[in-house]
């Protein structure tokens, strides 16, 4: 992974002390609340429901085991034991007394993480594959380009207050495991024709109230000029975003407005810089920084390719092991690019506790699991488990066993019960309903591996609010919170897709009728789910069925069941 240099490190210590100046004159009254605002939020500090929240940065998904620890040890000792993996690979914490950010914000920097901007209307947390580097199907390996990316954004004077915020994800895969095209920016890594790196570009994509996936804007940018069509395109952004509206400010808006228009001014702001600005050529990225940058992201010294010799499996190990390990194997376990190695995910997905949540001695137990099994790395993934992307197959059954006693160990990647979902109205001061109760009754429900694995892959998706942090309108099942003269009632919506192989279109799934009660929406779900298991052909995924066979059967399902609504109506 990228090795901070001195001067990455002496950045993210200055940018601490900084904040801690602010803080104490913020506190002690000589720094406003207002003035102060936009100087935490750049800094990951928001004021949410209950208490402060606070966003670390965790680019591209890529975390030591160090790191890890260290985000244990600010669990236990500032926040309530847990923090709380995101859908765009970062790390939250809702607890912590302002009074003690600072603090916070010191030990960070201890292991080279912060939380700049990954709040505020800037360029965000570059995210990418969670399997970026490693994945068996990548052309060509993202993490050094996303560095220079992160790199490139961090304080960019002219984006640092943008018409709102502005979101980048990059895939270098054969499968779009980034949803790329629901950011304002998806960057897909290719070769043309003459085998030349470049990238496709994206632009325009975005969720919440208008939910509207990307369109190609650039077929193939050659890579050393991809920091000024990408500063080419916020940069019209910038000069063109609305900014009377909040809800009209993203750049998915004015993409959509203005159509061919905003492609002609991008494309030819983007001949500008390069022509006409003073150093414009500056701005090309130069093979020896590349090249530096790389050079942090070889494999570990001990990552050898070998033919492995197995996968660890004792010869004596009991039926049930053998049956458990299997679906494991089955699940959770992925190929890799070097051989005799896997990439293996941790599901952080259990019965009483919120999707994404990890206590302080559960990231102890996955820093230990990394250590021993990983070269001491790991990654969050966008659907909020944890990946390690170094084990070898030898010792597969090992990371399982030590998985299982850390409660990790659930081989249901990608099944029903591994679904995503936003913190809600438990904690933040935007929702309108809660998400972790919904989240939680649906995996009491379905803990039957039998059932699950007969259900197949599907993905479900939970947002508390239509600001769509749980990605609801990607979700092959969407289930949105929303407000009715201060009740929690739910939205259900079928047929989206984030971009995967399970649907490679991304596409916003559709509103299947009225919003639901809270209490009936685990068996609005069991119906949905059931009238699938009746429609389905041999072999067919969900997302199959519903694009087949349409919504009516599901809609007709899911009102069937309806009761508190139903006295409503």
């Amino acid at each position: 992974m990228y090795q901070y240099s001195e001067f990455d490190k002496q950045f993210v210590r200055q940018r601490a002390a900084q904040f801690r100046d602010q803080l104490e004159r913020n506190l002690a009254g000589k720094l406003g609340d207002e003035e102060f605002r936009p100087l935490r939020l750049q800094n990951g500090w928001y004021v949410q429901r209950h208490a402060p929240m606070l966003r670390v940065a965790v680019p591209y998904g890529e975390m030591s085991s160090k790191q890890i620890r260290q985000l244990a040890r600010i669990a236990r000792e500032f926040d309530r034991g847990y923090a709380h993996f995101t859908t765009r690979q970062n790390v939250q914490y809702n607890w912590i007394p302002l009074s003690q950010a600072a603090d916070v914000m010191d030990l960070l920097a201890e292991v080279n993480m912060h939380g700049i901007q990954t709040s505020g209307n800037c360029i965000r947390n570059i995210t990418a594959d969670a399997m970026v580097g490693v994945a068996e199907d990548e052309i060509i390996d993202a993490r050094p380009y996303c560095e220079v990316l992160r790199q490139w954004s961090t304080l960019h004077p002219e984006f640092a207050f943008l018409p709102r915020k502005f979101k980048i994800a990059v895939s270098g895969a054969k499968e779009d495991r980034a949803a790329t095209a629901w950011h304002d920016i998806g960057l897909h890594l290719v070769k043309n024709d003459a085998g030349e790196v470049g990238f496709r570009v994206l632009v325009g994509g975005g969720m919440g109230r208008t939910p509207i996936t990307g369109t190609e804007i650039n077929a193939f940018v050659p890579w050393q000029q991809i920091l000024v069509y990408i500063e080419a395109i916020v940069r019209v952004y910038n000069r063109y975003g609305r900014r009377d509206n909040m809800y009209k400010a993203r750049i998915k808006i004015l993409v959509k407005a203005e159509g061919q228009k905003f492609f002609d001014q991008v494309n030819a702001e983007f001949q500008n810089i390069i022509e006409r600005d003073a150093d414009g050529a500056a701005h090309l990225i130069p093979q020896a920084e590349f090249d530096r940058v790389n050079a942090s992201f070889a494999f570990p010294a001990a990552v050898q390719a070998h033919t492995a010799s197995g996968n660890g499996l004792p010869a004596d190990a009991s039926d049930a092991d053998q049956a458990q390990f299997a679906k494991w194997l089955e699940r959770n376990v992925a190929g890799h690019k070097v051989q005799g190695y896997k990439n293996v995910q941790l599901s952080v997905k259990r019965v009483g506790q919120a999707p994404g949540d990890a206590t302080d001695a559960q990231m102890d137990a996955i820093a230990d699991i990394a250590d021993q099994f990983s070269c001491g790395e790991l990654r969050v993934t966008h659907d909020q488990n944890v990946l390690l992307p170094f084990v070898r197959e030898e010792d597969l059954f090992a990371v399982w066993q030590a998985a299982k006693a850390a409660s990790f160990a659930s081989p249901n990647i990608g099944l029903l019960s591994d679904m995503i979902a936003c913190p809600g109205g438990d904690f933040c001061a935007l929702a309108n309903a809660r998400s972790i109760p919904i989240a939680n009754d649906l995996i009491a429900r379905y803990q039957d591996l039998d059932e699950l694995y007969d259900i197949g892959d599907i993905d479900l998706h939970i947002s508390g609010c239509i600001n769509s942090c749980g990605h609801h309108h990607s979700g092959h099942i969407g289930i949105l919170g929303v407000d009715k003269d201060g009740s929690e009632w739910y939205q259900v919506t079928l047929g989206g897709s984030d971009g995967s192989n399970h649907a490679p279109a991304s596409v916003a799934g559709k509103v299947i009728g009225p919003s639901f009660a809270a209490d009936e929406v685990t068996d609005v779900i069991e119906a949905v789910i059931d009238t699938y298991r009746a429609q389905r052909a041999a072999n067919e995924k969900f997302i199959d069925t519903v694009q087949r066979v349409g919504l009516d059967p599901f809609k007709t399902a899911a009102n069937a069941v309806r009761r508190t609504t139903a006295k409503a109506a």
